[in-house]
Order: C-alpha cells, then sequence, then structure tokens
C-alpha cells in the first residue's frame, strides 16, 4: 500500500499540478479511467470521438493491483462487512486489518440502530468500548435523543407517558446544561402535538430513516477513531481529494475535459453492488 500512503501524504497544493504528481495519478487517475470506461455509452454515430489529452493521461496509468485490494479490504473493514473482508482478505492474499469479531460488533450495533433498536444498540456499544459514550456526551444524547424518537414514532396516537417519563429522566438532565441539546430535545417534543402525516419538513426529518443512518454513521466513526484512529475508509478520504483537486485546476483554468464521471455516489451504490453480487451480507439501510 506504499503508493497510496505516498497520495494520502501529498501536499494539497501539489494536487494543482496534475501532469506532475506520479503518485496522485496512480491513485486517482486510474480509478477515474476505470470508473469511467465502465460507464460509456455506444455513440449513435458511426465516427470515434478524439480522446482529450487528459483522457489519453489517464489511459496510460496502471494502479498496482496491490493497491487496489488494500483499498478494497480497507472499505469493507471500516464500513462493517466481516464476511465480505474475511473473504477478500483470504482470495487477496491479505492480511486482515482487524479481527473478524471486531467488525462483527460494529456491524452488529450499526444493525440495531437503523432498525430503531436503540436500547439494543447502546448496551452492545457499552459492551464494546465501556468509556465510549462518557468520553463523548454529543454521541451519547444523540443515541438517546434517537431512542426517543423511536418511543414517539411507536407511541403513535397511544400511550405517550414512555416518551415523556424517557424525555424527564434521559434526556432533560443533560439539556438542562447545554443549549444545543436543549434546542434538540424540544424539537423532538414537538413530534407528540402535531400528527406525524402532516409535519413540517424540520419535524418530519426526525422521523426520517436518515437520522438512523446518520446516527449509525457517527457511532461507527466514534469506535473507529478509538480502535484505529481514523474515522472512515481511506477511499473516501481520496474522493474528496479528487474532488477538491478538480476543482482547484478548473479554477486555475487546467485543461480538463468538461466533464469527470467519479463514478460513486453519496449512498455508495457502486461499493454495495459489488458486494451484495458476491452474495456478501448487506448493511441495513432503513
Amino acid at each position: 500500500m506504499s503508493s497510496l500512503n505516498a497520495a494520502l501524504a501529498l501536499d494539497l497544493s501539489s494536487l494543482l499540478d496534475i501532469g506532475n504528481s506520479a503518485e496522485f495519478r496512480e491513485t486517482i487517475f486510474a480509478h477515474l479511467r476505470a470508473t469511467a470506461a465502465s460507464r460509456m455509452t455506444s455513440s449513435a454515430s458511426t465516427a470515434t470521438p478524439l480522446k482529450h489529452a487528459f483522457e489519453a493521461r489517464v489511459a496510460d496509468v496502471k494502479s498496482p493491483k496491490s493497491d487496489i485490494n488494500a483499498l478494497i479490504l480497507d472499505y469493507l473493514t471500516m464500513e462493517g462487512y466481516p464476511k465480505a473482508a474475511a473473504k477478500f482478505s483470504k482470495e487477496a492474499n491479505l492480511t486482515p486489518q482487524q479481527e473478524d469479531p471486531s467488525i462483527r460488533a460494529r456491524q452488529k450495533i450499526q444493525q440495531a440502530i437503523h432498525t430503531g433498536n436503540i436500547d439494543t444498540a447502546v448496551s452492545e456499544l457499552n459492551e464494546l468500548d465501556p468509556e465510549i459514550l462518557d468520553k463523548d456526551p454529543q454521541l451519547h444524547f444523540s443515541l438517546l435523543r434517537l431512542q426517543l424518537v423511536e418511543l414517539i414514532r411507536n407511541s403513535s396516537g397511544g400511550d405517550i407517558q414512555p416518551a415523556l417519563d424517557f424525555a424527564t429522566n434521559k434526556l432533560a438532565p443533560r439539556a438542562a446544561t447545554n443549549s444545543e441539546f436543549l434546542r434538540d430535545l424540544e424539537k423532538t417534543m414537538a413530534l407528540l402535538i402535531f400528527p406525524h402525516d402532516n409535519l413540517q419538513p424540520e419535524l418530519a426529518q426526525l422521523l426520517h430513516s436518515d437520522l438512523r443512518r446518520n446516527t449509525a454513521i457517527k457511532v461507527n466513526e466514534a469506535v473507529l477513531v478509538r480502535q484505529t484512529q481514523r474515522r472512515e475508509a481511506a477511499i473516501r478520504h481520496l474522493v474528496r481529494m479528487r474532488a477538491w483537486a478538480e476543482s482547484s485546476a478548473r479554477s486555475k483554468k487546467k485543461d480538463l475535459p468538461e466533464r469527470i464521471e467519479l463514478g460513486l455516489n453519496g449512498d455508495d451504490n457502486d461499493f454495495h453492488d459489488v458486494i451484495h453480487a458476491n452474495g456478501h451480507e448487506p448493511m441495513i439501510t432503513t
């Protein structure tokens, strides 16, 4: 993973010189070439379009397979796919980055959050790392607020006393010492007043699955920082570097194609498609 480490260590200003950075081209341009090629569609015209000089340069880059494999394993490990990570590390002859039980524990916590079982998620998180919530009040409050949201969701049109008791005993003491927590608590309690089928967007988003997903991401990142001193997969950092480099290059009027497809989106569908197609376990997201 030597060239990957070198790329991550590059000074950001050097990324502006697209033509002269070999490490940058090896790690990012080759990815652009591969993803762009997989998404190309046939043209109605019989004439072969001329390649932009940038695209020709990308086509000449040969990324080491070992680096690509290391990126894939890193993603599977950091995002919490234990079966996929174990199988891939064996097939690619790589040493696992984390022990399988550690990855499974993170996956179990995330799955509990995605399904609204916050009490189980908190219990599993405390078992994995008893100090993590004590040392991160923001994360602890986020989990408690999500648990309150789930109680309110389940009490819609019925008994709201469990939600009131939980808010009074678990969240109110924390909100009393933090203005941000207090605002979040007040907004959440408003769900008890208004019909859930006719909420303002600001309140409706509390009942959307995105709140579960975002909280699960925060929890996973917090655990990773405690375990590995990193909060995300290396590919995410590389994607941001690439986006910054392209934006900076365009602002300096560098000669680039009108559009450069990265081949990824915010939902990581490309990664998930590969994982599911190979029969590995899905991460619950709804």
